[in-house]
């Protein structure tokens, strides 16, 4: 066996090791997180359920955090790039499934399908695309925005509430409906970016 010094093995694998910056450690936070708000929300407490809704309110507000700390330090890495949007995926499909759990009716169950629906199918179709090389380029807009506020402050209020129809409740339903028909619209522009490759016949079907 040839010898193998120490700093031949750093040579090796240093390429390989992920930039833990700043603003990658906020984001792993945030997926870390996840485990610790679920088990807040089923103790059996009465303060569970804000513990659980401050939790996921900390982990949103990091959301912000890290991509503005990336462009400030200059610390925008590819890890991140991918790291980032996978972790607001996960932290809001888990929400919404134990909101869905514990709501249990179809003010809630519905906006959730839709929302989770609309990332299946997002992320299915451009996994198809790189395959072609091809993009869909769908330009940035406000109402982007406007969908993940209302989004995120209907979780946070959802979570923080038991399920009771109060006017608290009824303001995170109604926010996530708002959230739900924006996602419906976001998913139709980024179809109708897409549809040019989609509806390209090709020999190798």
């Amino acid at each position: 066996m040839r010898p193998c010094t120490a700093s031949r093995l750093l040579n090796h694998f240093a390429p390989s090791v992920v930039p833990m910056n700043i603003p990658n450690l906020i984001t792993v936070l945030r997926v870390v997180l996840i485990p610790f708000f679920i088990l807040l929300f089923y103790m059996p407490f009465s303060w569970s359920y804000w513990a659980a809704s401050g939790v996921f309110g900390f982990a949103a507000l990091t959301d912000w955090l890290d991509g503005y700390l990336a462009r400030k330090l200059e610390q925008s890495t590819p890890f991140g790039a991918f790291l980032d949007p996978l972790a607001d995926k996960l932290m809001v499909a888990v929400a919404l499934v134990l909101l869905v759990e514990e709501h249990a009716n179809l003010w809630l169950t519905l906006p959730a399908v839709i929302i989770i629906g609309r990332e299946i199918v997002i992320s299915a179709l451009r996994e198809w695309m790189a395959e072609l090389g091809a993009r869909a380029h769908v330009a940035v807009s406000n109402l982007g925005k406007w969908k993940t506020a209302a989004q995120m402050v209907a979780l946070v209020i959802l979570l923080g509430n038991p399920p009771m129809m109060t006017f608290w409740v009824g303001l995170g339903y109604g926010l996530l409906l708002l959230a739900a028909v924006l996602t419906l619209w976001s998913m139709v522009q980024y179809l109708r970016a897409a549809w040019p490759h989609l509806s390209t016949t090709t020999d190798n079907k």
